[in-house]
């Protein structure tokens, strides 16, 4: 049909994309106000002083306002197609090289010692990283894998390095001792969990996690007798290499291998530490993906009706899933005590169990590459991004806005299944007419 035929498309077309840019402004204006337009710093006297900044806002609120104009009259009823603009090329590359991925990331993870030694920025943030991507693993195999939406994961974090610090300190037992009796007495809290929410699914379930995250925090403040209060627990014995402190004089570890002390040497230690423990998630994980346990949490991730249909027992399998992912968060919070030498509550805030989830999400529930990938690219950007200060939490939020508008199963969605066929088989023609083929 010509275009004459409707004279008044376009017009009717730009006065409905000026009505959406209009409310998006207002919305933008609402939001940012208090945000961006407004400042509360502290004077000379060390009263408030409110800081305007209506210039940056204006900003803000024009961006609002011309890309919404933009996309509603551009735009509209198109869907906006990324891989389509990827040339063949590209795809197939990629395809050959993803199985090369991991080997590479893991050998890149093992030579960032002798490459960044005498950075300790570096160094550091390396072991951070590390960190969150234990929590990630061990927070993966209940949510990514047995699709139980936990929000509290922070508390078995927060009990794992709570056990280390009291019975190294009550009882003077050792790191590699202190441990796994971490990770046991986290486990233990973990199925003390599942028990209560056992019949709960959804929203319900990460109300009641969400609570025992804030039950577990406030009882390490408040408990002062036993857990320090807010002041915390300071002194924490830190490990050594097979009995070996890293000190410097006689018996310590740079004397007894001649080496000149550098207080790098216990960095190096804790990086390669974090890393093993990050490794034996990923092994465990994996392997408990193949085993009957696991089909049974990727079975109740999928349908838990069908699932009980099929004789799986899904209180066991709810149980199993907390307890193994709460070991794992233990061991985790233990070597963030022992690294620190010092904990206080305020090191285990919602804020830990958000920023955990985040990085499953982004990275692709029950994908332990993509888990991986988001901690290093959340947390580095995080520090990238430091001397933006309040603006980084802003470029964060429209960045994974927009990762879950393009990428919603994560950045690395695919991941193997833990059945497959080894080899193609021929199925009978008779076999497939009843459905089995």
């Amino acid at each position: 049909m010509s275009r004459a035929a409707h004279p008044g498309k376009r017009p009717l077309d730009i006065l409905a994309a000026l009505k959406s840019a209009v409310l998006a402004a207002l919305v933008a204006f609402g939001l940012f106000s208090l945000l961006i337009g407004l400042r509360t710093d502290q004077g000379p006297t060390g009263a408030l002083v409110l800081t305007e900044r209506f210039g940056e806002l204006g900003a803000f609120v024009a961006v609002a306002f011309v890309g919404v104009f933009l996309r509603e009259l551009l735009l509209r009823d198109k869907r906006i197609d990324i891989v389509r603009f990827v040339p063949p090329v590209v795809t197939a590359a990629a395809r050959r090289i993803i199985p090369f991925v991991g080997p590479a990331l893991l050998v890149f993870a093992l030579v960032v010692p002798v490459m960044f030694f005498h950075n300790r920025y570096l160094l550091d943030l390396s072991i951070q990283i590390l960190t969150y991507v234990m929590l990630g693993w061990g927070l993966n195999i209940v949510v990514g894998l047995a699709g139980l939406l936990d929000l509290g994961y922070v508390a078995f974090y927060a009990v794992g390095a709570y056990s280390y610090a009291l019975l190294a300190q009550n009882f003077g037992l050792g790191f590699w001792i202190c441990l796994p009796l971490a990770g046991i007495l986290a486990a233990f809290w973990g199925v003390l969990l599942g028990f209560p929410v056992l019949r709960l699914r959804g929203d319900y379930l990460a109300i009641v996690t969400l609570a025992f995250g804030e039950i577990i925090r406030l009882v390490l403040t408040n408990w002062q007798s036993f857990t320090g209060g807010p002041n915390g627990i300071s002194g924490i014995a830190r490990p050594s290499f097979f009995g070996l402190p890293f000190t410097d004089g006689e018996g310590g570890f740079a004397a007894t291998f001649g080496l000149e002390f550098t207080p790098t040497h216990r960095v190096v230690f804790l990086y390669y530490l974090i890393l093993a423990l990050a490794l034996v998630t990923n092994i465990v994980t994996v392997r408990l993906r193949r085993l009957p346990i696991g089909r049974a949490w990727e079975a109740l991730r999928e349908d838990e009706i069908a699932c009980r249909t099929l004789g799986i027992n899904t209180t066991n399998t709810k149980l199993t899933a907390f307890a193994i992912g709460a070991m794992f968060g233990g061991f985790a919070g233990s070597f963030f005590a022992t690294r620190q030498g010092f904990i206080s509550p305020e090191s285990f805030v919602f804020g830990e169990s958000a920023l955990v989830l985040a990085i499953v999400v982004l990275g692709g529930m029950g994908s332990q590459i993509g888990v991986a990938v988001a901690a290093a690219v959340m947390l580095g950007g995080f520090e990238f991004f430091r001397e933006f200060q309040q603006y980084r939490m802003l470029v964060f939020g429209f960045a994974m806005v927009g990762i879950m508008i393009w990428r919603p199963r994560g950045l690395v969605a695919t991941r193997m299944p833990s059945v497959f066929l080894k080899e193609r088989k021929i199925v009978a023609a008779e076999f497939v007419a009843e459905g089995r083929g």
